[in-house]
C-alpha cells in the first residue's frame, strides 16, 4: 500500500534507542507505563526494544505485545535468522506487528566492524527482509549509517530490499554527521534513481550530535520521508534522538509550510514527558523547546507587555496545545475529592479508582503540610503513584541526627516483602550520606555513588523536592528518584529505589543463570 503523502507517522522508539542512553534502564513494568502512555498519546508505531539483545528485553516487548494496542508494535533484529525468530515471537500476540531488521552500509562500517563486501551486504540485507516476510507482512529495512553511505550503493541496497519485501525503507543519520541540505539530497536521490520507491513508505531516524537531529528530520519529510523515528524529551544514545514533541510541534505550528499532519494527541505531550523524565531519571532542562518549564515563561517588559495585549505577540503556540496549564493555587487541604481528579484529568493524566485512592491519601497528606499546593505538587504525587514501588524493599522509618561537631546519624527502618524488617544506623558527612550508609548495610548492597542531585520540582518555602540519585554497581549504572517536601527524605528514599533496582536485576540474572543451566543440562542428557 502506497503512503498517504498528507500523513506523517510517528515512529516512536523511546523504549528502544531511548533506553540505551546511560542511566535510562526501564524495569518491565515501567515500559508498559511508557508503552501505554504512548499509545494515548498516539503514536503510530511503538519499537519496544531488541528482543535478541536479552532474555529481560525479550519478555519487556511480549509484555508490550500483549497489553498495549493501537499503534503498531515493533521488535528490532539484525539480519539473522536467530535474531529475526526472537523478534517473531516476542510480538506474536501483538494485533499489529512490524519485525524492523537492520545492517550497516557505510564504508566506514564494513571495512572495520563487518569486514564485508558491498556484495555481501546486499545480500544478507535481503535475506534478512525475506526471513521477515515469512513471520510479518510488516517489515522494515534499516541501512545503518546510510548518512555515510555512498549514494549509488545505499540506493542499491534500498532497491534490493524494496524487491525482497520490505514495506517501510528508514534511512538513519546514526551518528548525527549529516545537515539538512545534505540530508535532502540522500532522499531526493533515492526517489529519483530506485525503482519501486513510490510503494513503500520512507522513514527518518537522525541522532543528535551536532544538535540537528530535528533540523534533519524535517528536511527529510520536505524531501520525502513520511515517518519519523524519534523519542520522548530526544532521549537517546549519546547526544539523543530527535525529540517527539519538537518535530511534532514543528509539523503542526507550520503545518501550512509542511503541509502534512500527524495522529498525536499534543496536548498528552506534557504529562507524557513527565512520566519518561520521572521513570528514566533524566530530568528535564528548563530551557527546552515545548515541555520546558521556561518554554511559556516571559519575564522581559517587553515581552509581558506584549503578552497582555495578545499572546501572539510572543508565543507561536499555546501551552494548553502541549498539555500545560497557567493555574497557580490549586487545591488545598479542604479540597474533595472530585476537585482533585478534575484538576488530574486537566493536567493530562488517566488513573484507575486504586490509584485515583492512593493519589487522594497522599494529596491530603501533602496538604497538611503545604499551605498551597500547585500543578507541579499534583503531577509529582501522580508519577510517585504511577511509578509505584518495583522492588522488595520499603522505607518504614527514618530518624536523621544533625550536628556541626560531630558526624551525622542515621537511622533507618526498613520492610522486606518476605516479612523481614531490618534495623541500622550509621555515621556520614551529612545526614543524607548517613542514610544511604544505613540502607547499604541494611540490605547488604554496596554501590559506587556517581551522581545525586535535588532540584524544587514547586514554588514556595513548603516546595517539594525530587531527589535523583545515580550509582554504578557491577559495572552498571542505575538510577533512581523520589519527591518529597523533606529532603532528606526523597533523597532516602530515591536511593531506596536504586536499591531495589538493583535486587531485582540480581534476581533476573539468578533466575537467567537457572534457565541456561537447566538448557545445558537438557542438552547434556539429550547426548
Amino acid at each position: 500500500m502506497a503512503p498517504n503523502p498528507d500523513r506523517v507517522l510517528i515512529f516512536d522508539t523511546t523504549l528502544r534507542d531511548g533506553e540505551q542512553s546511560p542511566g535510562c534502564s526501564m524495569t518491565q513494568p515501567e515500559k508498559l507505563r511508557v508503552a501505554r502512555a504512548l499509545a494515548e498519546l498516539g503514536v503510530d508505531v511503538i519499537e519496544a526494544g531488541f528482543p535478541a539483545a536479552s532474555r529481560g528485553d525479550w519478555e519487556a516487548v511480549n509484555a508490550v505485545a500483549r497489553e498495549v494496542h493501537g499503534p503498531i508494535i515493533c521488535g528490532l533484529a539484525r539480519c539473522n535468522r536467530s535474531d529475526i525468530e526472537l523478534a517473531a515471537k516476542a510480538l506474536a500476540d501483538a494485533p499489529r506487528r512490524r519485525i524492523h531488521v537492520f545492517l550497516a552500509t557505510s564504508a566506514i562500517h564494513r571495512q572495520y566492524k563487518l569486514n564485508m563486501a558491498q556484495e555481501e551486504i546486499v545480500r544478507r540485507a535481503v535475506e534478512g527482509v525475506r526471513i521477515a516476510r515469512e513471520f510479518c507482512d510488516d517489515v522494515e529495512f534499516s541501512p545503518e549509517d546510510a548518512s555515510r553511505t555512498e549514494l549509488e550503493f545505499l540506493a542499491q541496497v534500498v532497491e534490493a530490499v524494496i524487491e525482497a519485501g520490505a514495506t517501510t525503507v528508514n534511512i538513519p543519520d546514526t551518528v548525527g554527521y549529516t545537515v539538512p541540505d545534505e540530508f535532502a539530497e540522500v532522499f531526493r536521490y533515492l526517489r529519483k534513481n530506485v525503482r519501486g520507491i513510490e510503494g513503500v513508505t520512507l522513514s527518518v531516524h537522525c541522532h543528535d550530535d551536532l544538535g540537528m537531529a530535528v533540523a534533519n528530520s524535517l528536511t527529510a519529510v520536505v524531501a520525502g520521508a513520511r515517518q519519523i523515528e524519534c523519542t520522548i524529551n530526544g532521549i537517546g544514545e549519546r547526544a539523543g534522538n530527535c525529540s517527539l514533541e519538537e518535530v511534532v510541534m514543528a509539523l503542526k505550528t507550520r503545518e501550512a509550510f509542511f503541509n502534512v499532519r500527524t495522529n498525536i494527541q499534543t496536548t498528552r505531550l506534557y504529562p507524557t514527558s513527565r512520566l519518561v523524565s520521572s521513570i528514566t531519571g533524566m530530568p528535564i532542562p528548563r530551557n527546552k523547546a515545548i515541555v520546558g518549564e521556561n518554554a511559556f515563561a516571559h519575564e522581559s517588559g517587553i515581552h509581558q507587555h506584549g503578552m497582555l495585549r495578545h499572546h501572539s505577540t510572543y508565543e507561536i503556540m499555546r501551552p494548553e496545545d502541549v498539555g500545560l496549564t497557567r493555574s497557580h493555587l490549586i487545591l488545598g487541604k479542604h479540597s474533595g475529592r472530585h476537585a482533585l481528579r478534575q484538576r488530574i484529568k486537566e493536567l493530562g493524566f488517566e488513573l484507575d479508582d486504586a490509584e485515583f485512592n492512593r493519589v487522594f491519601e497522599e494529596f491530603k497528606a501533602l496538604a497538611d503540610k503545604k499551605k498551597e499546593l500547585f500543578d507541579g505538587d499534583i503531577e509529582a504525587l501522580v508519577l510517585r503513584v504511577e511509578n509505584g514501588a518495583d522492588g522488595p524493599w520499603t522505607l518504614a522509618e527514618l530518624r536523621t541526627v544533625t550536628d556541626s561537631r560531630s558526624p551525622a546519624e542515621a537511622y533507618v527502618r526498613l520492610q522486606h516483602v518476605d516479612g523481614r524488617s531490618v534495623e541500622r544506623t550509621a555515621q556520614g558527612d551529612g545526614p543524607v550520606d548517613a542514610a544511604f550508609k544505613a540502607i547499604e548495610a541494611a540490605t547488604g548492597i554496596d554501590v559506587v555513588l556517581r551522581k545525586f542531585e535535588v532540584r524544587g520540582v514547586t514554588e514556595g518555602e513548603d516546595a517539594q523536592g525530587e531527589a535523583t540519585v545515580y550509582v554504578e554497581y557491577n559495572q552498571r549504572t542505575y538510577h533512581g528518584s523520589s519527591v518529597s517536601t523533606n529532603i532528606v527524605e526523597s533523597s532516602t528514599r530515591a536511593f531506596l529505589d536504586v536499591i531495589n533496582r538493583i535486587e531485582l536485576a540480581n534476581q533476573a540474572g539468578s533466575r537467567g543463570r537457572d534457565e541456561r543451566s537447566g538448557a545445558e543440562r537438557a542438552a547434556q542428557a539429550a547426548v
